[in-house]
C-alpha cells in the first residue's frame, strides 16, 4: 500500500521575488546616496579645514611682520626717506597697503650676504592678498621685490594706524582714533587689518608694535 506524501516546502512566487528586488535596489540606492553624501562632506571638510590653515599661517606671518617692525627707513629708487611705515590707498594695490622695515630676519651666525632686517609690505592685487619682500633692505635701482600670496578670494583690504603722540607722523594731527592712512618718521602705537574673505567673511586683527629705536 502506497502512501502519498506532500512537500511542506514551496518556492518563492514571480511576485515575491520582484518585491525582494525591488527592496534591495531601494535600499543599495539610499546607501549609495547616504555613502556619496558623507565622501562629499569630507571632501567639503578637509577642503575648509585646508582654507583655515592658510588663513592662521597668513595671519601668523602678519602679526610676526607687523611686532618685529623696526623704525628703520629704506630708499625707495634709491633715493633716502625719512618715512619708518607708510600705508593706505596706493597705486600698488587694489585696495589699501603698507610698508616698512621689520627686524628678527634669521641669519644664523651672519652666514648670510644680508642683515637680520627685512623691507615688507602687503597688498591686495587680483583679489589675492600678497606679501611683498626683498632680500636688502636699501635695493638697488629697478630692482623688484619677490611677491608671495597669503590668500586668495579676499575681497578688500583695509589697513588703520592708531598714532602716539610722538610719533612724527607726515599726515594730519593725531587725535586719539584710527586713521586709515599712516605716513611717520615714528612707527604709530597700533596697526589693524581688516579683510574681507569669500570664505571666512569679515576679520580683523590689532597689532600692538614696539616703537623702540634700533
Amino acid at each position: 500500500m502506497g502512501v502519498n506524501v506532500k512537500s511542506s516546502q514551496r518556492g518563492f512566487t514571480l511576485i515575491e521575488v520582484l518585491i525582494a528586488m525591488a527592496i534591495f535596489a531601494m535600499i543599495g540606492l539610499a546607501s549609495t546616496n547616504i555613502l556619496t553624501t558623507v565622501i562629499n562632506s569630507n571632501d567639503i571638510s578637509e577642503e575648509r579645514f585646508a582654507k583655515l590653515q592658510l588663513l592662521q599661517r597668513a595671519m601668523i606671518t602678519i602679526e610676526r611682520d607687523l611686532q618685529q617692525a623696526v623704525p628703520r627707513t629704506s630708499r625707495v629708487n634709491g633715493e633716502k626717506q625719512d618715512v619708518v611705515m607708510a600705508g593706505g590707498e596706493t597705486a600698488d594695490s587694489d585696495d589699501d597697503g603698507i610698508g616698512f622695515v621689520r627686524g628678527g630676519w634669521h641669519n644664523p651666525q651672519l652666514m648670510l650676504p644680508r642683515s637680520t632686517l627685512q623691507f615688507v609690505a602687503y597688498r591686495l592685487r587680483e583679489n589675492k592678498l600678497e606679501r611683498l619682500y626683498s632680500n636688502y633692505v636699501d635695493n638697488v635701482i629697478g630692482y623688484e621685490p619677490k611677491v608671495r600670496v597669503l590668500l586668495e578670494d579676499i575681497e578688500s583690504l583695509k589697513i588703520e594706524f592708531l598714532a602716539t603722540s610722538n610719533s612724527n607722523s607726515l599726515d594730519d594731527e593725531d587725535d586719539g582714533s584710527w586713521s586709515e592712512s599712516y605716513k611717520g618718521t615714528a612707527l604709530p602705537r597700533a596697526v589693524a587689518i581688516e579683510f574681507v574673505s569669500k570664505d571666512f567673511g569679515r576679520i580683523r586683527r590689532e597689532f600692538t608694535l614696539t616703537t623702540g629705536e634700533v
